[in-house]
């Protein structure tokens, strides 16, 4: 499924009218070029050129399309008229000048096993020419070949004026591209993507920007050469996939997760790329719908933006029709030794989407300060239940878990380590901020609809929840506004001493902390004293007792009580400002 689902997204951008959007054609590749040799028709070195420009704290070569690389393992395989310096100069750069000569060899026997029609074009003449007296000290003048060399970079040819490579010129390329039609002689194989009788693709193309995998890449698909022989079947004949069906989903694939590619995000550990089975424009406004919602941005109302596009689009009842019915793909991927795992694939239509989505947010809702977002980014809640706040001390499995369960189900759980971090995090650094506060509530709900025993927290204060630990969350918030209001200006208040012990074991703290905030209640007016008494009753009015220990998911309701109540309290008080004003 997850195959299909790529060739057929790498055949949707093969015939898209627009050719910024389209992907190379079957043996060709986009290949980063770092340097061009500049020649004339008759094979004399111009200038070697260096393509890259500064990106970042690299510098990035210019991007060609030419003819498909080779696989290489440990053998020797040379790519057509683009390679590495020893390949394509015949230059030892790493001490091993006769597997040099073999490499040079079978750069040339490439190009000498092109039709007729390739061999009398002008720029592959040049080619051959410029080959054939090649001067190491005439190169060793050009500025760039120092570098070159010392990182055996990859290097290509065009002819002087020119502004395609050789490789490009139409003669080559459909020379190229025509090579990779099987001969009838080839042993071919039903082909698992396409249905289709085709050569059987034995080593496919690495994947790459997987983050964590190796940088050359690695295989969502791969056997190993002796890991299976039954039936005389070895290697990539195990699962037989075409080798036009290979290149379209490793070209789709790695299309996908490339380096500014709208339709990738990073999900902890696993990079995830979504895509829409484009059905007309009305649809393709929502191909990278996920990555902006969940992707990390350097415009942080990207994210609001599209939730709030998705909100509109559900209540104007634009999935209602055709759009709704265009399937949506998610794909996870993560590294595994060698290999890349599958860490989750969901595929489902705009119409089932939307809701999943809306329903994490609406979980997540909550009251909160007017600098908080509406909608809590992934990244922001992940960083907030992470030691330190760090997006390196965030557990590698959780966000791709979260993402798991919001795709999964409107209904399904998330999972169980979200709320253990943030508890943890609210006790450790005995802060309940808007962020964990929403995870908790979020992992919360989900539970109690799966286990409809009690009602479902909301977004503000609820004064009807009678859960003992939510109680004693407000009974805590309340004693330490008391507190503050008794002592102005406290660098420390209760909760920066008593926190972890009232969310966990509040037998051990509760007693003392009631008995404390009578000498409090004494600093304060008449009024106000009455006033917080009336509200320690109401609170404790659900409390027949205080319990030995508290389980996680009530540390939870403990620290959604005290939030709520804080919030009530500031609340309540610019609504009181705003009263004053007006008299």
């Amino acid at each position: 499924m997850i195959l299909q689902a790529l060739y057929d997204y790498y055949q949707r951008k093969c015939a898209s009218a627009d050719p910024a959007e389209r992907l190379p054609a079957y043996g060709l590749e986009e290949k980063e070029i770092p340097f061009v040799l500049e020649i004339t028709a008759d094979g004399e070195l111009v200038q070697l050129r260096d393509t890259r420009s500064q990106d970042g704290k690299k510098k990035v070569g210019r991007r060609y399309l030419v003819p498909q690389g080779v696989k290489r393992a440990s053998g020797i395989a040379a790519n057509l008229l683009w390679d590495n310096v020893e390949y394509a100069l015949g230059i030892d750069t790493r001490g091993k000048a006769d597997r040099v000569v073999e490499q040079h060899a079978a750069f040339l026997a490439r190009i000498a096993a092109l039709p007729e029609s390739a061999q009398s074009d002008a720029g592959l003449k040049a080619v051959l020419a410029y080959l054939d007296k090649i001067d190491p000290e005439r190169l060793a003048q050009e500025p760039a070949f120092a570098e070159a060399k010392e990182s055996n970079a990859l290097l290509s040819f065009k002819l002087h004026g020119e502004p395609q490579l050789v490789c490009q010129r139409p003669a080559v390329a459909s020379a190229a591209m025509a090579a990779c039609d099987p001969a009838d002689d080839v042993p071919k194989a039903w082909c698992l993507v396409t249905g289709q009788p085709a050569e059987t693709e034995r080593l496919h193309t690495a994947i790459k920007g997987v983050w964590g995998a190796q940088t050359s890449g690695a295989n969502i698909v791969s056997f190993n050469l002796d890991a299976f022989g039954s039936y005389a079947k070895s290697q990539g004949e195990n699962a037989p996939v075409g080798k036009p069906a290979a290149f379209a989903y490793t070209t789709a694939l790695n299309h996908l997760l490339a380096k500014g590619s709208r339709n990738r995000f990073q999900v902890g550990d696993a990079s995830t790329v979504c895509w829409a089975e484009q059905q007309g424009e009305a649809v393709s406004e929502y191909d990278s719908l996920l990555a902006d919602i969940f992707g990390h941005h350097d415009d942080p109302d990207a994210g609001v933006k599209a939730v709030t596009t998705l909100f509109d689009s559900v209540h104007s009842g634009r999935f209602d029709g055709a759009e709704g019915k265009s399937r949506y793909f998610v794909l996870g991927l993560a590294p595994n030794a060698a290999r890349i795992s599958v860490r989750f694939f969901h595929t489902m239509t705009l119409v089932e989407l939307a809701p999943r989505i809306l329903q994490h947010f609406q979980d997540l809702q909550l009251a909160h300060g007017p600098h908080d977002p509406d909608y809590p980014s992934l990244f922001r809640l992940l960083t907030a239940c992470a030691a330190q706040g760090k997006a390196d001390n965030i557990p590698p499995n959780l966000g791709g878990a979260i993402v798991d369960a919001i795709l999964a189900d409107p209904d399904a759980p998330y999972p169980s380590l979200w709320l253990n971090a943030a508890v943890n995090r609210c006790r450790a650094e005995r802060e309940v901020n808007y962020h964990r506060a929403a995870a908790i509530k979020a992992c919360l709900n989900r539970s109690i609809r799966r286990h409809p025993q009690e009602k479902e927290f909301q977004p503000m204060l609820d004064l009807d929840n009678t859960s003992a630990a939510y109680r004693l969350g407000r009974l805590f918030a309340v004693l330490e506004k008391i507190q503050e209001e008794a002592s102005p200006g406290l660098n420390a208040t209760i909760r920066d001493r008593y926190y972890g012990a009232a969310s966990s074991t509040p037998v051990a703290v509760f007693t003392t902390l009631l008995r404390l905030k009578n000498a409090h209640l004494k600093k304060l007016s008449q009024g106000r004293s009455v006033s917080f008494e009336k509200l320690l009753g109401e609170v404790l009015s659900a409390v027949t007792d205080f319990p030995a220990h508290l389980t996680l998911a009530n540390q939870g309701r403990f620290a959604l009580g005290y939030y709520h109540q804080r919030q009530a309290f500031f609340t309540k008080s610019d609504k009181t400002e705003s009263t004053e004003e007006k008299q």
